[in-house]
């Protein structure tokens, strides 16, 4: 996967750092939204009855840098992993429950928008907003394909997940992370992830959980891998999550050349019509 760190200028830098969320054993306790917002100082959104069952916050957002989805479905009950009929009986219940983030991507529009340097790449490849830098312009916004980012109400400016870039710094554990009662949140050097995420996969399919598969994890996606990626248990958009995520910015670069070469071409046709001219 590219070195993100060193393509942002960093030469010596530490291996790229990130998340791997395992919905499969995440039990909806809500700990690491609360220790997000206790570390990171992130105002209260307010307690809202938003009809979602036990969901208050609804989603991420500039007061919310961790979001505890509740998925209630009717499915069989029984193994909150399994989707499979018990006895012929496909009534019932599950609940699916998944703690999103900020993905921290490889080919990150927030930060190929922003006019001020506002938003920058880390050391340890994740992205990062200088909240004294921000002027509050909001192109950033649009930018992001999971709809991420966005500005605080009163505030102007925009928030979202650091990865608790002060506590890894200094060699600790992002505060979700370590709030985490059931290492449903991982954090470590992304390599080391992946490799445990697909082990835990092949664990769950192997188990007759079918459906376990992760999300985000390779360069292959429209946004070039995320630093934090997810196991699922059902299809992306039940979790509220883009089947096939593109950073919007992704031809900018290839868009400005071709640009470039038609102004040129124009430019050559319009002085050899002027030559023309002057020549008759």
């Amino acid at each position: 996967m590219t070195d993100v760190a060193q393509r942002a200028g960093w030469t010596d830098h530490p291996p790229r750092m990130g998340f791997f969320t395992d919905t499969s054993v995440c039990i909806g306790c809500k700990a690491c939204e609360v220790a997000c917002k206790e570390w990171n100082a992130v105002p209260d959104d307010g307690y809202n009855l938003l009809g979602h069952s036990y969901d208050n916050t609804g989603g991420l957002g500039a007061d919310t840098w961790r979001h505890v989805a509740f998925i209630e479905q009717s499915k069989p009950a029984g193994h909150q992993a399994t989707a499979l009929p018990t006895d012929g009986d496909d009534s019932g219940m599950r609940w699916l429950m998944a703690s999103d983030v900020c993905k921290h991507c490889t080919e990150a529009g927030c930060l190929d928008v922003c006019p001020t340097g506002a938003l920058f790449r880390t050391e340890f490849g994740t992205v990062v907003v200088q909240e004294d830098v921000c002027n509050g312009c909001g192109y950033c916004v649009p930018a992001c394909p999971f709809g991420v980012i966005d500005q605080r109400e009163g505030d102007g400016r925009v928030w979202k997940c650091t990865l608790c870039y002060d506590r890894i710094g200094d060699g600790q554990m992002p505060a979700c992370a370590k709030a985490c009662p059931t290492e449903s949140i991982q954090f470590g050097p992304l390599d080391e992830l992946r490799s445990r995420a697909q082990g835990r996969v092949a664990e769950l399919v192997e188990a007759g959980v079918a459906d376990a598969h992760l999300y985000g994890d390779t360069p292959d996606d429209g946004v070039g891998g995320m630093g934090a990626f997810f196991l699922l248990l059902d299809a992306p958009e039940v979790y509220g999550l883009p089947p096939d995520p593109v950073v919007p910015t992704r031809d900018v670069w290839a868009m400005w050349r071709q640009a470039a070469t038609a102004a040129g071409v124009f430019a050559g046709l319009g002085v050899a019509a002027f030559a023309g001219r002057r020549s008759r």
